[in-house]
């Protein structure tokens, strides 16, 4: 979701203990359930040289409930914030989409899966989500910069809590701290 300066998304995503932690803070800190959770598979698009992941930029489908996305996200600018271009436009057939990719020289190279509840407080443009992923729970924060910080902290979270990776990121740091062999970030079961 691009923010309130155009195309730009600026975010941070910040490590919690549990679900029912995060529901708790974030409720207990006056944000309303914007969007119910819903699940979403998303499949990451790149290059066979992965030029795309190389300068930070992701392409990418979502299937999140009834609706389809295709995302275009340029590389991020340096910053205590992440912050970058977002593209998104919906998209009404996920199959056809990913076949025009594909037939553009495109393959699927990430898969990634998440619960995510959408939470926003009356009066307020930011959105602070919950997402539930295979590998912890997570609240995203986006909007202005600074009404990202002061939410940060109303929420319980300092600067040094800040995370700017995106999901493939810390999928292959948490990979790579169990010694795991990197597939796809998606619950058991999966097909």
């Amino acid at each position: 979701m691009a923010s309130s300066d155009g195309n730009r998304e600026v975010e941070i995503k910040l490590r919690v203990a549990s679900t029912r932690a995060a529901r708790r803070v974030v409720r207990s800190t006056g944000f309303q359930v914007l969007r119910p959770r819903v699940f979403e598979d998303n499949v990451v698009f790149d290059t066979p040289e992965l030029t795309l992941r190389l300068n930070g930029s992701l392409l990418r489908v979502r299937q999140a409930g009834p609706s389809a996305t295709l995302t275009y996200k340029g590389p991020p600018t340096p910053g205590k914030h992440k912050s970058r271009e977002e593209l998104e436009m919906e998209i009404s057939d996920v199959r056809e989409a990913r076949l025009i990719l594909q037939r553009l020289g495109f393959a699927a190279v990430f898969r990634y899966q998440k619960y995510r509840t959408e939470y926003r407080r009356p009066r307020e443009r930011g959105v602070v989500t919950l997402d539930e992923t295979p590998i912890g729970c997570f609240l995203e924060i986006e909007g202005a910069p600074r009404w990202i910080d002061r939410t940060a902290r109303r929420l319980g979270f300092c600067e040094a809590d800040y995370i700017t990776a995106s999901y493939g990121t810390l999928y292959r740091q948490y990979c790579e701290a169990n010694r795991l062999e990197p597939a796809d970030m998606v619950f058991a079961g999966a097909t």
